[in-house]
């Protein structure tokens, strides 16, 4: 059985990765602004985008994943400074603030696996996804070095995705026409789902993944690799 820390547990995927996580019969712990409506067995309320510590955990944790993002999508010359600010604070200093507080948990694991979350717009690039690309692709690189820098003992993945049907992106899908538009720009037809996501998630925490580290998993539907 291993113990599985979800950073910003509220979010769909988060949720959907703690359902199939409680199949299996892991210890789930939960760090959010809200408490998720998922099956954890604990639960600490923090903001990561405040300068308090991070709750302290004691013990092994074999599983870390970083869930909060952004979606900041404005013509370039509209976007100010504060703006590529938050998307960073919350995208690559979260995930870094949250990797040091619990590197030592990780250490303890025989088997630790980190996950991170970027986009398919740091492959391919996409108009207006200047602020979020940015540090999405600072993810992708923070991926890569601690894959490198905590080898043997820590994995460390990313998972890159396209537009996935979730309650982040409600505004970009907010309507039949609107869905139906994005799934045509991929070329298997359709935009992922969060249970998509959730399924490479657990694939990365189990020892299935075992032989896996620094490595960008492109699920997206095949947009950045194919036309």
């Amino acid at each position: 059985m291993k113990t599985i820390l979800l950073i910003g547990a509220s979010s769909a995927v988060a949720k959907e990765v703690a359902k199939q996580l409680k199949t299996e019969v892991h210890t789930l712990i939960s760090i959010s602004r809200a408490e998720p409506d998922a099956p954890f067995d604990f639960f600490h309320k923090y903001d990561i985008s405040t300068n308090e510590p991070m709750p302290v955990i004691e013990g092994c944790i074999d599983g870390l994943v970083y869930f909060p993002g952004t979606i900041n999508l404005k013509p370039f010359q509209s976007l100010k400074e504060v703006n590529f600010q938050n998307d960073f604070q919350i995208n690559v200093l979260g995930a870094i603030k949250s990797i040091q507080s619990y590197s030592k948990n990780l250490a303890l694991s025989d088997s630790a696996s980190i996950i991170l979350f970027s986009t398919v717009a740091v492959q391919i690039g996409i108009p207006f996804h200047a602020s979020v690309a940015a540090s999405k692709g600072a993810i992708e690189g923070l991926t890569r070095s601690l894959a490198a820098e905590f080898a043997p003992k820590i994995r460390v993945n990313c998972i890159a995705p396209s537009l996935t049907n979730t309650p982040m992106a409600n505004r970009l899908l907010s309507s039949p026409d609107k869905i139906e538009a994005s799934a045509l720009r991929h070329p298997l037809k359709k935009i992922g789902e969060a249970e998509d996501l959730a399924n490479m998630t657990a694939f990365l925490l189990s020892d299935a993944s075992k032989w896996m580290t620094g490595q960008i998993l492109h699920l997206d539907g095949g947009m950045s690799s194919i036309k």
